[in-house]
């Protein structure tokens, strides 16, 4: 927004705090970058949120995985966590609390601690051929990124367990520092062992398999649908009648 303006100034300012407290942790440096300010409608600011654009350099170009599931039977583990919660916090700043509540509130915050040694994990587990797949729980929550690798997979999942709390903020909350990965069953004692070395949580969620998307009593819906919806989203968006009202840029 207006950096003019003592609050959007003050946002700024911590954010730049923050990068930089992040880019310490990771050992990853912020290079370059830009910044576009005075994006406001009717005076009111856009969110503060940066973007920045990163480089990794993998060694060994047979050492990745993408996010999308394999095959049938495969485990799916969350990474960084001992359970599935749904705790009101991770609702904060959360897609669905915007989308299905109308609120953007709430104080997201993150162990940097804790991300440093859930990536280092991670790597390790791609590095020995350990898990299939990996992928972030970031917009939409761990709900969202079972259905993204479910979709790059074409393959279902069938999830069985238990979750302590709200279900709404355990599927769709973004709590940070979580994977969500898929391996071999016989490799869980490696996972496990690499876990335990560097310090990460994690749990067993479900299993890869058939044309749905499955948790217990609280989700059942057919991939299709899931794929049609992920797939069609922008332009049903757009198909909508145009508010002038709507700085473009901003949104």
């Amino acid at each position: 927004g207006n950096p003019e303006r003592p609050e959007v100034y003050y946002q700024l300012e911590e954010v730049i705090k923050g990068m930089a407290e992040a880019s310490r942790a990771l050992e990853a440096p912020v290079i370059s970058g830009n910044v576009s300010l005075y994006n406001e409608t009717h005076g009111t600011a856009i969110y503060p949120t940066p973007v920045i654009g990163s480089l990794g350099l993998l060694e060994d170009v047979e050492a990745h995985v993408n996010i999308g599931f394999n095959e049938d039977g495969d485990v799916v583990v969350l990474l960084g966590a001992n359970a599935v919660e749904g705790t009101p916090q991770s609702l904060a700043g959360s897609e669905y609390l915007e989308v299905v509540h109308g609120l953007v509130a709430g104080q997201p915050s993150i162990d940097l601690d804790c991300e440093v040694r859930l990536q280092r994990a991670c790597r390790a587990l791609i590095r020995k051929g350990v898990i299939i797949s990996a992928h972030d729980c970031s917009d939409g929550g761990l709900a969202v990124a079972i259905a993204e690798s479910c979709i790059a997979g074409n393959i279902g999942f069938q999830g069985d367990s238990e979750i302590d709390g709200r279900w709404d903020a355990a599927l769709f909350g973004e709590a940070q520092s979580r994977i969500v990965v898929s391996l071999d069953k016989d490799k869980l004692p490696m996972f496990e062992a690499i876990c335990s070395e560097e310090g990460v949580d994690w749990c067993n969620i479900g299993l890869t398999g058939g044309d749905v998307i499955k948790w217990n009593e609280h989700l059942n819906i057919k991939l299709s649908t899931v794929e049609d919806a992920w797939r069609g989203g922008i332009e049903r968006a757009l198909a909508q009648p145009f508010d002038a009202d709507v700085d473009t840029k901003s949104t």
